[in-house]
């Protein structure tokens, strides 16, 4: 899989609809990609700029198709998640990842079921680190 071509992973929101497409739906060609957005749906070359735009960045490759290119991510989502959370842990909560899932339970946006799985993971990563 190829690495994107700029250092920083960072994806404006248009950018970010049309990745999150291709991470669940795989391979599609504009006009499928299209089919994905609500209505009001952006306009077919408004995609197809953003889709080359993520192209040129090294986030989104083709390959010939039927009559057109179909779109697939060379972006690795997990790539994007860690920096994603990572930014916003800093940018927001001073990086302190106790203060965002404070403020998570807090906006009761998890509840305590969920905490204690993320609770059970953390102690079963440590023994294994043991």
């Amino acid at each position: 899989m190829t690495r994107p071509k700029k250092t920083t992973l960072k994806l404006t929101e248009k950018e970010s609809e049309i990745m999150s497409i291709l991470w669940a739906e795989g391979p599609l060609t504009v006009r499928r990609i299209l089919e994905h957005y609500d209505d009001p749906k952006p306009h077919f070359n408004t995609v197809s700029t953003t889709v080359r735009i993520l192209e040129e960045k090294g986030y989104v490759s083709h390959e010939a198709g039927q009559g057109a290119f179909r779109y697939f991510a060379t972006a690795d989502i997990n790539d994007f998640r860690k920096r994603s959370l990572a930014e916003v842990v800093k940018s927001y909560f001073n990086n302190s990842y106790t203060s965002a899932v404070s403020a998570l339970v807090a906006e009761e946006k998890i509840s305590a079921d969920e905490l204690r799985e993320i609770l059970r993971m953390v102690e079963g990563k440590d023994s294994k680190e043991a």
